[in-house]
């Protein structure tokens, strides 16, 4: 049987630059009006804390250039720590909502951010995609100085990446029975894609 969270589980996910933090930050905001439950974390966060800790890296955007080996370990690390703390601060009426990337370009080549052992770890009721046209994330990398996010490279590149990502979600939901939801983060106006995304949590309970 498909293991289940008792609080509804929302991976989010979206290349660099697509914005789905912003979109998450209006999720946590919207669903809090509504006298909501919710706890919303980073799944890099939780990676780069223990990586800092270690010595490997000085910022998040060094991450993925470590040794695949290395961050498999954050990986698995980070999933177990986010699941736990969610057991701690959530009752079974409460969403978790993980900010995260179904797929990651590294030095050694494209990564699943969602392999088995994290997707499974999570319990996901649902991965989310954020999307936006590739010459609107290209212009967003570009204003954002605080990533380093050059290495990702121009618009032909995104659009491979978006695909990759498609493929990547639908792998990793196969694994949990989890549905793909897909929306896209209109551009000026980010609380369009975080009200679907709050529809799809409550119909998710």
């Amino acid at each position: 049987m498909v293991l289940r969270n008792p609080f509804v589980t929302i991976i989010v996910t979206g290349v660099p630059g697509v914005g789905k933090t912003t979109v998450l930050n209006h999720v946590s905001e919207m669903i809090r009006e509504r006298g909501g439950e919710i706890l919303v974390v980073n799944f890099g966060d939780y990676m780069f804390r223990v990586a800092s800790e270690q010595g490997l890296v000085k910022h998040r955007d060094e991450m993925r250039h470590l040794p695949l080996r290395k961050q498999l370990e954050l990986q698995e690390h980070a999933a177990r720590s986010i699941r736990s703390d969610a057991e701690q601060g959530l009752s079974e009426r409460g969403f978790l909502f993980i900010d995260t990337h179904a797929v990651i370009k590294t030095s050694t080549g494209y990564w699943p951010g969602l392999p088995e052992n994290v997707v499974e770890e999570l319990r996901p009721d649902s991965i989310v995609l954020v999307e936006a046209p590739p010459e609107v994330i290209l212009a967003r990398q570009q204003r954002d100085k605080t990533r380093v996010r050059s290495d990702i490279g121009g618009v032909e590149a995104i659009k491979l990446l978006l695909d990759m990502a498609r493929s990547a979600a639908m792998s990793s939901a196969v694994l949990v029975a989890a549905s793909v939801y897909i929306v896209e983060n209109v551009e000026g106006n980010p609380r369009v894609a975080a009200g679907k995304v709050v529809e799809l949590a409550y119909m998710l309970r």
